[in-house]
């Protein structure tokens, strides 16, 4: 080991939990140090600078219910945050559908008989569960159907879930749908989509706040202001052990870019890297059981296509949703919709198409030339890509993207969240540090909450994004 460093707080990661644990450690006057195995801050949240194109790896829109979160947003970007239009549709058996439901546009697509076949789907499904209110729903499939009726679930629901998670809907847990879609139902889409949003009805969000340059400069800039309070953030520093003795951690040992080596110490950790990841790192190792534990703990990794093509519109749309089977494609985002910023030449569009796998599957390791083709092909064939010149592209990949509801899990990460709870000096935040599918909101609240438990606080860190709202309802 080449140096000893001793901090206040050592924070594993420098996404959006760990840069807002970092900077509330700065405000209180600690000394905190940030470890990144990347070469850039945001995790997955980060902007990619690809020849003065901005690309967002993921999509990903700001809006929170949460007030402290909002304001540390608009203090940290200031009029570099804009509020933009939302404008999504859904790609369906070679037809668009705006999402959130317009009435004539989906009665268009759909045709009557299977309006009426939807209806009455859905009043035998809501019939049918009056009578099982008290049988629990295990399964994602059961509690989509009990809302929305089996012909809605087939039509919109399982394909696409399918290609998110790579599983049978019949696999997949309660929870997640709890946590996404908690809220709505075929009665709830049909009422927002005759009043307007300005009516005190809830309804889906339609507009949403967005940096100039993508989500990476929001988290840039926080990572410049964590500096500015004298903390520091090592980029391409990847941990290789975590040293555990009295069940505390003593120390983090690292591996930069270069080959050097340091043993870096604290009196307070913060994980937001993959938990089967610090588990794997801790010496000793923990338990047999813990181990095993890991076994039901699996992610979905995530890549997208960036192209830049030579045309100044090709749809109007933010994003779309690609529900179609025939295509692997999940969804197209359009960036300068986002932020005309995001596109140096106005007469270009760039576009992210996004795939998810896992990771070691034949398009996770198909080679970056073969898959802009692949892309090419699939905006061919949902009817996008007709007589686009597309004139330089490349590949993103990120691992570890998606924790995986699959039922069975629980109950194993129940047992490994009693063993981080036994280590007396180490907090897990964050999306893959808590294995859990959050937004950037709560991935922040869990940042500030672990730091504020260093600074003497009793939050409960892995209780963030455990009701059962749904997340983009606004009221």
């Amino acid at each position: 080991m080449e140096e000893k460093i001793k901090n206040f707080a050592v924070v594993l990661g420098a996404g959006p939990a760990g840069l807002a644990a970092g900077y509330e450690l700065v405000k209180n006057k600690k000394k905190v140090l940030l470890l990144e195995k990347d070469s850039q801050v945001g995790g997955l949240s980060k902007t990619i600078n690809y020849k003065n194109y901005y690309f967002d790896i993921g999509g990903h829109r700001f809006f929170t219910k949460n007030k402290e979160v909002q304001n540390i947003w608009n203090e940290t970007l200031g009029d570099d945050f804009l509020k933009r239009p939302r404008l999504s549709r859904i790609y369906y058996d070679k037809k668009f559908y705006f999402y959130p439901l317009r009435p004539m546009n989906a009665l268009k697509n759909i045709g009557i008989y299977q309006a009426v076949a939807i209806i009455l789907s859905y009043f035998y499904a809501r019939i049918k569960h009056s009578f099982r209110r008290k049988k629990k729903m295990d399964t994602f499939e059961e509690w989509v159907v009990s809302r929305f009726g089996r012909r809605l679930f087939n039509i919109f629901f399982k394909t696409y879930t399918e290609k998110i998670w790579g599983i049978p809907t019949t696999e997949i847990g309660a929870e997640w749908a709890s946590q996404r879609i908690k809220g709505l139902s075929l009665a709830r889409a049909i009422i927002n989509a005759f009043f307007s949003n300005k009516a005190k009805e809830t309804s889906l969000i339609d507009e949403f706040h967005y940096p100039k340059y993508g989500p990476g400069m929001m988290y840039e800039k926080m990572a410049e202001n964590i500096r500015l309070k004298n903390g520091e953030i090592q980029l391409r520093c990847s941990v290789v052990r975590i040293h555990i003795k009295d069940m505390a951690v003593q120390g983090i040992e690292t591996r930069n870019n270069d080959g050097s080596t340091a043993l870096i110490e604290g009196d307070n950790f913060i994980s937001s890297i993959p938990l089967p990841e610090l588990i794997q790192k801790i010496q000793p190792a923990p338990p047999e059981n813990i181990l095993q534990a890991l076994q039901f703990l699996r992610f979905r990794g995530f890549f997208t296509v960036c192209l830049i093509i030579d045309t100044p519109d090709i749809f109007p749309d933010n994003w779309i949703y690609i529900h179609s089977p025939e295509v692997k494609v999940c969804r197209i985002q359009n960036f300068k919709n986002w932020s005309p910023s995001m596109v140096p030449d106005a007469s270009k569009t760039s576009l992210g198409m996004e795939y998810v796998c896992f990771e070691g599957d034949d398009l996770w390791i198909m080679d970056d030339e073969k898959l802009i083709e692949y892309a090419k092909d699939e905006l061919h064939r949902v009817g996008l890509g007709k007589n686009l010149k597309i004139i330089d592209g490349f590949v993103a990949r990120q691992e570890d993207t998606y924790p995986i509801y699959k039922i069975g899990y629980r109950a194993p990460l129940e047992i490994i969240f009693e063993y981080i709870k036994s280590i007396k000096n180490l907090q897990i935040v964050g999306r893959g540090g808590a294995f859990r599918y959050n937004n950037m909101d709560h991935s922040i609240v869990t940042g500030l909450y672990a730091a504020r438990n260093t600074l003497g606080g009793h939050y409960d860190v892995l209780n963030v994004n455990t009701d059962e709202e749904y997340q983009e309802i606004k009221k």
